[in-house]
């Protein structure tokens, strides 16, 4: 039996745009598909016609099993250990930041058609309380895993082109963070992207690319209860007036977006701007009446490397997780 992508066995976490019927296409690592189904074998199918080479890589789990990469293709197909339910996870784990991922033609893109099933079962809700990241190549976890892919064959070897190999969205400390706690992450980041600039994949600044998908797509994912900001790794060359009028503009529009969610401001890991911040966020509290938490991270772990490898993204993570457990205890329990 083949079910399109809006079928009840399919439930979508994330930034995915679904204005195609039947298709759900998403440019942000971290978004993922669960489906549900009884039977030996799912065929997953995807559009992966417009990908460029090297493809985007995903994390394929059934019922709640081992991670297993792969790169996408248009069939992929899934057996299970009996003809019993199962449930399947695939998250759009990693891609090329350079690969448009905001005008079309898309070429970093997960586009899901659907699956092919004996017979699908609904899936529940996922009620759990939903975080959403928002920052740039750290938070989509850009050579989180660099350490690992100079094993000797120039295809794996440590480039911007090489973004597959090296980049995983769940090893960051997003990831890492959401899991701990048991939230549903929605993951927003792009590389070299900042609140006073655009970066890679024609993405445009944060401020303005915060209420989209992607160029022509406004989000309709559900609407996040907590919203985690981390940028100004690539604002260097701002200087602090404008980086600062740019960091409250996206304060804004998060606050606008999300008027029920409780917002974090987490400072860059290198320490830049994180006192200017602190102060910002203070001021803007006062102006608004409202609570934006701050988190200063400043010390938390090395400048170096700019982008954390998973040792670092697990040291933000500890530090990060009970600071956020107890805002969380603050405002939901």
């Amino acid at each position: 039996m083949r079910i399109d992508a809006s079928h009840p066995s399919i439930r979508l976490t994330g930034r995915w745009d679904t204005s195609r019927k039947g298709i759900a296409e998403t440019t942000n690592t971290g978004s993922y598909i669960d489906f549900a189904f009884e039977g030996r074998t799912a065929i997953v199918l995807f559009d992966a016609s417009e990908n460029h080479i090297p493809q985007l890589h995903l994390w394929i789990s059934v019922d709640d099993g081992p991670k297993i990469e792969a790169l996408i293709d248009n069939y992929m197909r899934i057996v299970a250990p009996d003809d019993g339910k199962h449930t399947v996870r695939i998250i759009y784990k990693s891609g090329t930041e350079q690969a448009s991922r905001w005008y079309r033609p898309l070429h970093g893109k997960v586009t899901f058609v659907g699956v092919v099933v004996d017979k699908p079962v609904d899936m529940p809700e996922d009620d759990r309380l939903c975080i959403e990241f928002v920052g740039d190549s750290i938070t989509e976890g850009i050579l989180v895993n660099a350490d690992y892919v100079n094993i000797g064959h120039v295809q794996y070897d440590v480039t911007h082109l090489n973004c597959p190999y090296h980049a995983d969205v769940c090893e960051t400390y997003a990831w890492r963070t959401a899991e701990a706690l048991d939230l549903r992450p929605c993951i927003m980041g792009f590389g070299a992207v900042g609140v006073t600039k655009g970066g890679q994949g024609k993405v445009p600044a944060a401020t303005e690319a915060y209420p989209y998908n992607f160029d022509g797509s406004p989000v309709t994912r559900k609407k996040p209860n907590i919203v985690v900001l981390n940028h100004g790794t690539n604002d260097p060359r701002a200087n602090v007036p404008n980086f600062l009028e740019k960091y409250e503009l996206m304060l804004d529009v998060i606050k606008e977006q999300n008027p029920e969610a409780v917002v974090v401001s987490l400072t860059p890991f290198g320490g830049k701007f994180h006192e200017e911040i602190g102060k910002l966020v203070g001021e803007y509290n006062a102006k608004h009446s409202c609570n934006v938490y701050f988190v200063d991270t400043f010390g938390w772990i090395s400048p170096e490397p700019v982008h954390p490898l998973r040792d670092g993204h697990a040291t933000v993570a500890k530090n990060f997780i009970p600071i956020l457990d107890k805002i969380i205890k603050e405002n939901f329990n």
